[in-house]
């Protein structure tokens, strides 16, 4: 209890010392193969409004994380009783079967955090499940949405700008398009480079989450990082937001584009690559990247669209990440 205390103490989340301990996770629910209508039949949370963590559901944070209209993300991690993922270098953890990823996503609104959804990730006997949750207006439950939703919300943005969209939740299906590898489903968060801040692995592997605290040989540089070198800061921020879609195994594969944070030849990451199919995702520029010229560049014309047929990524903002893009640009204009 101490360790899952000092972890919520270091991700800046509360925890109940003196509650009295109630059901532990529904791991029957976890592995049954319906579709549980209700987050609360999970048992994730000791509490109504979801953000106390129950015995064994630890909060993680990620270095770089993965750009949603600039919602706050709260994710959790479980792992049945008596069950290790298995960490070996810095890429994905492997989650044995019972396990779930559970992530918040919500705004601060009128002075205090408000959350809209919930999703999570099951992993069954015969693979792992995607489904998403939507909160009701009085925070005390999150009902499934198989159709996903959309709800409208006003914000401050982290730059103090008024915000608004209408903020997609996405449906079971939608989820696959980030989530899909070779076909299959999985995750694509927890990758072992990008859980290094906070002391956060060894504390997993204290609390025996993983079965080591594995060797890092290279990490993702925090967020907003300035002491990393440009090109590492970009580098992650399109391994976390594209790399998902982008790499060989992924549903964008057929682009020649490749944007995992290992990749070392240039012109698969896109520096002087022409595009695959040339039309008006292109915007009548020559490469996915001209070194030198961030205007110029495929990549940051498709990150600053918002038309559906243009705007990169796919899916998962309805909002331009004008941070996201302020980086990559000064890393395609301080290229030779």
């Amino acid at each position: 209890m101490r360790l899952l205390v000092s972890v919520c103490a270091i991700l800046g989340l509360a925890v109940s010392v003196g509650a009295r301990e109630p059901e532990p996770v529904a791991d029957a629910v976890i592995l049954a193969d319906d579709l549980p209508r209700l987050l609360s039949d999970y048992r994730f949370f000791r509490d109504d409004a979801g953000w106390q963590p129950n015995g064994g559901v630890v909060p993680y944070r990620l270095n770089m994380p993965l750009f949603s209209d600039y919602a706050e993300k709260y994710r959790f991690i479980y792992v049945p009783p008596g069950q290790q993922a298995k960490a070996d270098g810095d890429g994905l953890l492997d989650f044995p079967v019972g396990s779930a990823l559970i992530k918040s996503f919500g705004y601060q609104l009128d002075g205090k955090p408000r959350l809209l959804e919930t999703r999570v990730l099951l992993h069954r006997a015969d693979g792992w499940l995607a489904l998403p949750y939507v909160w009701n207006e009085e925070q005390t439950e999150a009902r499934l949405k198989v159709a996903g939703a959309r709800i409208p919300v006003r914000f401050t943005d982290p730059a103090g700008r008024e915000r608004s969209t209408s903020y997609a939740v996405p449906n079971k299906n939608q989820c696959k398009e980030c989530h899909a590898l070779s076909g299959a489903v999985t995750p694509i968060g927890p990758k072992a480079r990008n859980l290094t801040r906070d002391g956060q692995l060894p504390a997993f592997a204290r609390l025996g989450l993983i079965d080591r605290e594995p060797v890092i040989d290279y990490r993702v540089p925090l967020w907003g990082e300035e002491t990393a070198s440009l090109n590492d800061r970009a580098r992650g921020y399109l391994d976390v937001n594209c790399a998902h879609c982008h790499n060989v195994d992924g549903s964008a594969s057929n682009s020649g584009l490749f944007l995992t944070y290992e990749e070392a030849m240039p012109v698969r990451i896109g520096i002087n690559k022409r595009p695959v199919a040339a039309g008006r995702g292109s915007g009548s520029h020559d490469f996915d990247i001209a070194p030198g010229d961030a205007d110029g560049s495929i990549m940051i014309y498709r990150m600053k669209s918002l038309d559906p047929g243009i705007s990169m990524p796919e899916v998962g903002r309805s909002l331009v990440h004008d941070e996201g893009v302020e980086l990559l640009s000064k890393w395609i204009a301080e290229m030779d």
